[in-house]
């Protein structure tokens, strides 16, 4: 028995310390909650519920701002010479959500997404309550689900956020309207709306699927921090490989490889090989690596 569950006894009743009431109180925790339902709502409460998540998603929806504070103090000039969609942005104020999430992509949504995947398994291991947990029982199948479940939410809602406050920055500050595509189309505000839609969208998945390899590192460590550093590494070493040309052989099985694809949803119409493909390698990456964290959990001999 550990210093945490050891109990003294005073006027004859047991009196649990701190931490062996905190564990208790998780263990209780998912006991209670046996359908998946609620399961998963416990989950998400436990993400939302701490200050560090929250002052990341403000570092996430401050990109958007910064980027409508500068464009509409930066010269149209200057705003024509940069990317397609920066350039449409006078012209239709929903290109600040594209442009803000092209600006997040290589850095700051990996971030987001690995310091919430790395704490899945990792954080309950670093705060003794993960074999509190699996005692109650709870399967480590359905664990591992519900907590994956739950990191794709969260990504999902981080992707959101930001096409949303870029959406609504840009809106006021520009407006809306007919709008020219990178391609040289003029299309209208809903058709503008719908391709967002499907950037987002498009991004999401393959964030989801860098929360796959999020979670199989969660399983390998008892260390939130380090498993954040991780996969954060492992989303630059992929960046970086794939700008040299001598490994172009490589680059296709690369999780980032496909990512900027998303740009071809700013055409017309729409190529869609590369974003096939692009779909298709974050599925393959997000089954092998929560198998991989399934196989491996499933077998750990959790002391934590």
């Amino acid at each position: 028995m550990s210093a945490a569950d050891r109990v003294s006894v005073q006027d004859g009743e047991p009196a649990v310390t701190a931490d062996g009431a905190r564990n208790r109180r998780t263990a209780a925790r998912w006991g209670r909650h046996r359908l998946p339902g609620r399961f998963l709502r416990s989950e998400l409460y436990l993400i939302f519920g701490r200050l560090r998540n929250w002052a990341g998603l403000g570092v996430l929806v401050a990109v958007p701002v910064l980027v409508t504070v500068s464009v509409s103090l930066s010269s149209p000039a200057s705003t024509e010479n940069g990317p397609g969609y920066f350039s449409a942005i006078l012209e239709n104020g929903l290109f600040v959500a594209i442009a803000s999430l092209a600006i997040e992509l290589p850095v700051f949504l990996p971030l987001a997404v690995a310091a919430i995947s790395a704490d899945a398994v990792a954080g309950e291991a670093g705060q003794g309550t993960l074999r509190y947990l699996l005692a109650v029982p709870v399967s480590r199948t359905r664990m591992l689900a519900v907590k994956y479940l739950a990191v794709v939410l969260c990504t999902v809602v981080a992707t959101a956020l930001v096409a949303v406050v870029g959406a609504v920055c840009g809106l006021i500050a520009f407006g809306g309207g007919e709008a020219t595509l990178p391609s040289g189309d003029l299309v209208p505000l809903g058709e503008v709306f719908r391709r967002l839609l499907l950037v987002s969208g498009y991004l999401a998945v393959g964030l989801c699927a860098l929360g796959a390899v999020g979670l199989f590192v969660s399983t390998l460590t008892e260390q939130p921090v380090g498993a954040t550093i991780a996969i954060v590494v492992a989303d630059l070493t992929s960046y970086t490989l794939d700008t040299i040309p001598q490994l172009d052989w490589l680059h296709p099985y690369l999780l980032t490889h496909y990512w900027p694809a998303f740009s071809d949803l700013l055409l017309s119409p729409i190529p869609t090989q590369a974003l096939t493909r692009g779909l298709l390698c974050s599925g393959v990456y997000a089954l092998v690596f929560w198998t991989a964290a399934w196989a491996w959990f499933s077998s750990r001999d959790v002391t934590s």
